[in-house]
């Protein structure tokens, strides 16, 4: 027998009130001491009592007889230790990777189903059309659609560096744009089952571990509401400011208010460049001269008036715009007047930051 071969044994005791962790995971093994016939186990107990302590000490006792042959001497004695300060756990993230990204735009939604990639996507096509470098991080953890809606589901993404506790991602370049998301590298069609610290990590490691090199705009596609993941990010990442994305119905304007005011919260206190109406009006393939508004009118831009904020822009739905994203051929490549719609919204973006 030896130290290791005790240890794993020890690993059956678990202490009750830890959720039934073993002894050895909570750091309370101390010592073991083997020789011929004997074994010398110290338990280590923090300063406050444990009222299983003696409870725990017997259950190390049957654990090892169990075990031992017969007629060894057991002993297992306790001492009283502060656990020792945990090293830092995970990634350690810096900014070295934005420092040559000149604004970072949040491109932001109170609610889901608005469009908000689909703006997203289409923002940073019509961006780099007008001469810009451009990259877009999809933050949205638990909807993410960038790669479908860029062609790029089956795009390997590569790593950068020698060292793998500091390699980089090499974001996926397609029209002018270098595009990243959890999408990339989850897989397609997995679920991911994250709580909000582990979709906060992922989502700052896919912005802040990533090869970006020179840009004039990052865009992020965040995920809808205003829950835990966007206060980490708004911490952590040094947004130069939010598009809000809506649609005109009353629903979604109730909370494009919330997305508002946890912008412009003491403590998060980042501009809002302005708002975009998705969804204004719908427009017949065979009559582009019809509008339909199937959600209201101009809502959005009452909104932004209330809000004092820009109207960046109204995109209409169309067929078109529906057809891109499912094809992956974003609509802003193209000449037609949805298309230039986005021009529109990157210039009016532009001058606004």
């Amino acid at each position: 027998m030896n130290q290791d071969e005790i240890r794993q044994w020890l690993q059956e005791v678990q202490h009750p009130a830890q959720g039934d962790q073993s002894l050895v995971a909570l750091g309370m093994v101390d010592k073991i001491a083997c020789a011929d016939g004997s074994v010398r186990v110290t338990l280590a107990f923090p300063k406050r009592p444990d009222p299983l302590k003696n409870y725990l000490i017997g259950a190390v006792q049957a654990c090892l007889y169990r075990h031992l042959p017969g007629g060894t001497d057991i002993q297992v004695d306790s001492i009283v230790k502060d656990p020792a300060k945990a090293a830092p756990k995970g990634i350690q993230f810096n900014l070295e990777q934005l420092r040559e990204v000149r604004y970072i735009v949040g491109i932001a939604s109170g609610k889901g189903g608005v469009g908000k990639s689909t703006v997203a996507v289409n923002l940073a096509v019509a961006l780099s059309r007008l001469g810009y470098r451009v990259g877009l991080a999809d933050a949205d953890v638990y909807g993410p659609s960038i790669p479908t809606m860029t062609g790029t589901e089956d795009a390997v993404i590569e790593m950068y560096g020698e060292d793998e506790n500091d390699n980089l991602f090499v974001p996926v370049e397609k029209y002018g744009v270098k595009w990243l998301s959890v999408g990339h590298v989850s897989g397609a069609g997995q679920a991911l089952i994250w709580r909000g610290p582990m979709a906060s990590t992922a989502l700052k490691q896919i912005i802040l571990q990533t090869l970006w090199g020179p840009l004039d705009f990052l865009l992020i596609d965040m995920p809808p509401g205003t829950g835990d993941i966007h206060i980490s990010l708004l911490g952590d990442v040094p947004m130069s400011g939010a598009v809000i994305v809506t649609t005109p119905q009353e629903v979604a304007l109730a909370d494009v208010l919330r997305g508002a005011n946890m912008f412009r919260n003491p403590q998060v206190n980042k501009p809002i460049y302005g708002l975009v109406e998705n969804m204004s009006w719908f427009t017949p393939e065979a009559h582009p001269e019809e509008k339909y508004y199937l959600f209201g009118k101009d809502g959005g831009a009452q909104m932004a008036r209330n809000l004092d904020i820009p109207l960046l822009g109204q995109i209409p739905l169309v067929q078109g715009i529906r057809e891109g994203a499912d094809n992956g051929e974003p609509i802003a490549l193209g000449s037609r007047p949805d298309a230039l719609a986005f021009l529109e919204l990157a210039r009016k973006l532009a001058e606004a930051v």
